[in-house]
């Protein structure tokens, strides 16, 4: 009778541990280790090394790892190549949860456009949010081309246009610059990295660039500063998006001549509002894009990321009522999924971006 006791007993203990280990989250049991501990993540980054790109990706890393449960090791890859659809294209056949795509927001605009090189579905994407929300380009010229105003840039033929490679914001900015400024057959030189188009334009090898205002002042304050370049105009993203050192020039949006050509600098706008998107491939198990989710939000969270952000960028992190902000990842794929643009404004942004600046020439 003893035994039998003794056993029945031992039945209900192994049946209650059973149900406890049952109602483990994600059915884990005590003990086992985090899926990520012991594993190494790939951030794609979707350009080459250098530049404010990056610049916004190295302070995230170690409060990202920090908040990954397991802190697995982070590495970057640059893979440059189409204004980051080469990256996008690695990153979309992926879905381990162990590869992350970081890129210039030129991808959701090469998808919406139709661009050729497109292998991956934006709808398909799993996006963990974004670095940035605003933004803000300015256009300048070398001081020894003499362009230091408006008048004399146009006048001029054949400005030499450097730039990343065709889709980056930077190339696309540089056409947007150019087409409505009126200048006269420039020439667009592509796939520079941004240190490249500092040596190019120091060397003379190109007449002009697009840049971020707030890399400008982080890298090149003389520029600035000392007049040592010439400004022209900028692209405020949002609309009203003021940098101090640069209150003084025209937006694009001035420039403009039809409804048809603001509608055209809206959607830009709201575009490159997605900022620089981190996501995932189609196909990553729930329980990692959770983890991942709660990762990028609670390293946005950190003080301490906030700081060494802003010292390293000039800048803060997206603000939390900002779409893009990392965490927020419902909104901007919101932004994705709208597809604000219609038919004849994306052909109106192919038409700028392409066929009216025909003479191009290659690095």
């Amino acid at each position: 009778m003893k035994f039998h006791i003794e056993w029945n007993s031992s039945v209900k203990i192994a049946a209650l541990l059973a149900s406890i280990f049952l109602l483990v989250p994600g059915g884990r049991v005590f003990g086992q280790a985090p899926y990520y501990q012991g594993k190494t993540i790939n951030l794609v980054r979707g350009s080459t090394p250098g530049g404010i790109g990056e610049m916004r990706v190295r302070p995230l890393l170690p409060y990202l790892k920090k908040h990954i449960p397991g802190q697995p090791t982070i590495l970057v890859e640059f893979m440059d190549g189409g204004g980051g659809r080469k990256a996008a294209n690695h990153v979309f056949t992926k879905s381990d949860g162990l590869t992350i795509g970081s890129t210039p927001g030129g991808i959701l605009a090469s998808a919406i456009l139709g661009e050729s090189g497109v292998m991956y579905d934006l709808d398909k994407f799993v996006f963990l949010g974004s670095s940035e929300s605003e933004s803000h380009y300015s256009f300048l010229t070398r001081r020894e081309a003499g362009w230091d105003s408006l008048e004399k840039l146009r006048s001029a033929t054949g400005v030499r246009i450097g730039s990343h490679a065709v889709g980056h914001p930077i190339y696309l900015t540089g056409r947007f610059f150019a087409y409505f400024l009126s200048l006269k057959s420039p020439k667009f030189i592509p796939s520079y990295s941004s240190p490249e188009q500092d040596v190019a334009i120091a060397r003379g090898e190109i007449d002009a660039r697009s840049e971020v205002s707030l890399s400008i002042m982080k890298r090149h304050p003389e520029w600035v500063e000392k007049g040592m370049a010439h400004l022209h105009a900028v692209i405020e993203v949002p609309k009203g998006k003021k940098i101090p050192q640069f209150t003084h020039l025209p937006d694009i949006e001035t420039f403009t001549r039809s409804e048809k050509e603001r509608s055209l600098v809206a959607m830009f706008r709201l575009l490159r509002g997605a900022g620089s998107p981190y996501f995932v491939g189609p196909g990553t198990p729930k329980e990692r894009v959770q983890i991942l989710h709660a990762a990028f939000r609670k390293a946005y969270d950190d003080p301490e990321f906030e700081k060494e952000y802003k010292k390293v960028t000039g800048d803060d992190p997206s603000h939390p009522r900002n779409p893009a902000r990392p965490g927020n990842h419902r909104t901007l794929q919101e932004v994705v999924q709208r597809r604000c643009a219609s038919q004849s404004i994306a052909s109106a942004a192919l038409e700028i971006t392409k066929a009216p600046l025909k003479m191009e020439c290659e690095k």
